[in-house]
């Protein structure tokens, strides 16, 4: 993917002089906020989510929630979610999903409730990103949804204000955001919904579990014991106000950042039980030599001095597959990051942006059918494409941090779920012991 490296908008990723030693807060979880704001649209009386993720993807979704009929005030650390006069969602004009997975699966089923005709488009990578499977199951369960060429962005979603519902299989092996968006309105459906995935297995499954959780919080009835098998029975939802936890995967960078440059960094608020999978970090870090403690103060990972290679199964975790790349470039033996063929089909391809970003840098990798390969390797300085993707230029950032002269391509695509991303590097590097 090298030959379509930009050369504008480079950040001189700041090199780490010393160990690092700070105490870094994380913002809120994308995907709670997420959720949390859909099921607060479609819940019988007001909520309030307190904490939530404020980046571009979230701001897209309650605009999109907007443009259905929703009201969502927002203050000072906490959102203000008013379902629809009666419950009835009033749909209206062109959604814009930006590069957001969650705003382009799961909204469309929320327009599918509402009365009007409703537009989804988005970014240019938006139209190549996967959408057919969930179209395809939204038109069985009594959808009306045109496309204007192959079932991909735009679309345009015919409303009635209900959707029968009813069974449907699909093949969610791209992405689990496929059962999640149905599952989120499917308590509105006249009959409910059950979802059979057929393929091969869900990636991410923490985050389908995470949706279960908050529905039936929701007082949402969801019977999930047979395995690939969801069922949600129609009903009421209850308004819940939700405290939104730190985003566990945003955290990602900070904590490698500890281990590369043998320092320390603490997260607070780290909770002890969660459903986000970013919490897998504790046992990955540590599998690559880093010192982890969970305990009052927050996640505190310690660097040894040492930095090993990952052989892993990410399938669950696929989004901390960018980072923990990164951190095994840096490391003394080989890493295979496994059960991630799923990213090509994210913000970018994003095994083959990692292969091509890293070699460049001087690492040796390469692709396998479902991962990377990553050999030990001196690096050296370069340019570092992000390609629109957040992921990928946290990445680099902690490259830099270890590596001279990495020079990362628009830095400011780490605002789609951290907007303040560069000033928390900056001072969490001015902790530097």
């Amino acid at each position: 993917m090298r030959e379509t490296v930009r050369m504008t908008e480079l950040w001189s990723a700041p090199q780490a002089n010393r160990s690092i030693d700070a105490t870094v807060p994380i913002p809120g979880s994308k995907s709670v906020t997420a959720r949390a704001v859909v099921l607060g649209a479609l819940s019988d009386s007001a909520s309030v989510i307190r904490g939530p993720l404020v980046a571009r993807d979230t701001r897209l979704m309650i605009d999109g929630l907007r443009a259905l009929g929703v009201e969502v005030t927002e203050s000072e650390g906490a959102w203000a979610v008013m379902p629809g006069v009666l419950g009835v969602l009033g749909g209206q004009g062109t959604i814009d999903v930006g590069n957001s997975g969650t705003v382009m699966r799961f909204l469309p089923p929320v327009a599918c409730l509402a009365k009007g005709t409703i537009g989804f488009d988005g970014d240019p990578r938006a139209r190549e990103r996967p959408m057919a499977p969930v179209l395809a199951a939204l038109r069985v369960l009594g959808a009306e949804i045109d496309t204007s060429g192959g079932d991909v962005l735009p679309i345009t979603v015919h409303g009635t204000g209900r959707l029968p519902g009813g069974e449907v299989t699909l093949d969610a092996s791209q992405s689990s955001q496929f059962v999640t968006g149905l599952l989120l309105s499917a308590a509105r459906f006249d009959h409910g919904v059950v979802v059979r995935h057929v393929g091969p297995p869900v990636p991410s499954l923490p985050h389908v579990a995470m949706t279960v959780a908050m529905l039936r919080t929701a007082g949402v009835e969801v019977d999930d014991s047979t395995p690939s098998v969801w069922a949600v029975r129609p009903g009421p939802l209850t308004a819940r106000d939700t405290s939104v936890e730190p985003d566990l995967s945003n955290a990602a960078s900070f904590l490698a950042a500890a281990l590369v440059t043998g320092g320390r960094v603490t997260v607070p608020g780290w909770p002890y039980e969660t459903s986000q999978g970013g919490a897998a970090l504790r046992e990955l870090l540590a599998a690559m030599g880093a010192d982890v403690v969970l305990d009052e103060r927050g996640l505190t990972v310690t660097g040894t001095g040492v930095v090993h290679g990952l052989d892993a199964d990410l399938h669950e975790v696929g989004e901390l597959t960018p980072v923990l790349a990164a951190v095994a470039a840096l490391a003394d033996t080989p890493s295979n990051l496994r059960g991630v063929a799923h990213l090509r089909g994210h913000e970018t391809d994003r095994l083959a942006a990692l292969a091509g970003e890293l070699t460049g840098l001087g690492a040796r990798i390469s692709q396998t059918a479902d991962g990377l390969r990553i050999h030990p390797a001196p690096l050296h300085g370069g340019v570092f494409d992000t390609y629109d993707d957040h992921r990928l230029a946290t990445a680099a950032a902690v490259l830099g941090l270890v590596v001279p002269d990495v020079q990362v391509v628009d830095i400011a695509t780490t605002a789609k779920t951290l907007p303040d991303f560069v000033a928390m590097w900056t001072a969490m590097l001015r902790g530097a012991a």
